[in-house]
């Protein structure tokens, strides 16, 4: 038997934005556990904005596993919070998504980091150098501090963890960057994401740095952080075509508001028509337009067939997964093929 440490995560009860909570249990085991063996614990719910004091058990119900790369024998736990009588607490937005194996998705995380308040790389006052060579950037003064390295460590760990990341790059402003994770299932890419995060935010507590999600943290002409969802289901894969897609953009126009409301906070200082964005109260969708709502991909178009996936531009950097995943199904499952 050997001792093991497993950190059980969960979001917590705050609004408009839930933020990550951890707290950690050893357990014996002859091997690494499977989900199954996992047990059910409880939290404080009064603390997390999730229960009264006067009735204040919350439970955590595991939902996925994975190593932690930074210890030996050491588990990130993901978990569902429920109330007492095994019901999903009002605040578990995982229970709303209608889950099959057949949807994909992919979420890319933007994300500033930053220092003593303000973006990394920007002086304690005014601005660094406008917007222009940072995307992508190499060289110091592109990305000349930590936030590579942050990103780079952040990556291994994601790998090493068993998620699915697959890339990452600078992105448009000073001090701001990107990872992509991918899930065959609409819940175990939001799991994903949600531990991708996790790791994220951990790892800079080493560093004494803040990941800053907000969609806009800087004002002024500097490109806002969103967290685009690209999206599939086995027919769009499939079989597609041209009649199909037309109905499905109706669906997304028609639920605009619905798609907004769990699309992230502020998404309207994002959301301006302006840094490769369609204006939060219209809807639109273009071939390799990425100041449109939906961005179709020419390999979506090409010889005419209309599959593949889709991406929807809107979702921003303080989004929760389970709540995008959520709403793109139901809207996806309201067209008739």
């Amino acid at each position: 038997m050997a001792k093991y440490r497993l950190d059980y995560i969960w979001l917590d009860g705050y609004s408009p934005v839930q933020n990550l909570r951890t707290k950690c249990t050893i357990k014996e085991f002859d091997e690494f556990p499977t989900l199954d063996q996992l047990p059910e614990w409880g939290f404080d719910g009064s603390s997390t904005k999730q229960a009264e004091g006067g009735d204040s058990d919350c439970i955590l119900k595991p939902v996925a596993l994975f190593p932690d790369p930074t210890r030996v024998h050491g588990i990130l736990v993901m978990c569902e919070v429920m109330l007492p009588d095994g019901t999903p607490h009002p605040s578990n937005a995982r229970a709303t998504i209608a889950d099959d194996e057949g949807t994909w998705f992919g979420f890319e995380q933007e994300y500033f980091l930053y220092q003593d308040g303000r973006p990394l790389g920007f002086p304690e006052e005014g601005y660094p150098e406008p917007q222009g060579l940072y995307y992508c950037g190499v060289g110091y003064s592109a990305v000349g501090d930590i936030g590579r390295e942050i990103s780079d460590i952040h990556l291994d760990y994601c790998l090493e963890a068993g998620i699915n990341h697959e890339g990452i790059n600078a992105e448009v402003a000073k001090g701001q960057w990107e990872f992509q994770i991918f899930g065959k299932g609409s819940k175990r890419a939001a799991d994903e994401m949600w531990v991708a995060r996790f790791l994220l935010q951990r790892l800079c507590e080493e560093y004494g740095l803040d990941v800053n999600y907000h969609c806009k943290p800087v004002k002024g002409d500097w490109n806002g952080s969103g967290m685009h969802c690209n999206f599939s289901t086995e027919y769009l894969r499939e079989t597609g075509g041209k009649e199909y897609f037309l109905k499905l953009m109706d669906a997304f126009e028609e639920n605009v508001e619905e798609h907004i409301a769990v699309y992230g906070p502020d998404n309207d200082q994002r959301l301006t028509g302006l840094h490769e964005t369609q204006s939060i109260d219209k809807f639109s969708w273009g071939v390799a337009d990425r100041g449109a709502s939906i961005r179709v991909p020419h390999s979506f178009v090409k010889d005419d067939l209309y599959k593949g996936y889709l991406e929807d531009r809107r979702p921003n950097s303080q989004g929760c997964p389970y709540k995008i995943a959520s709403r793109v199904i139901k809207t996806i499952q309201s067209v008739s093929v």
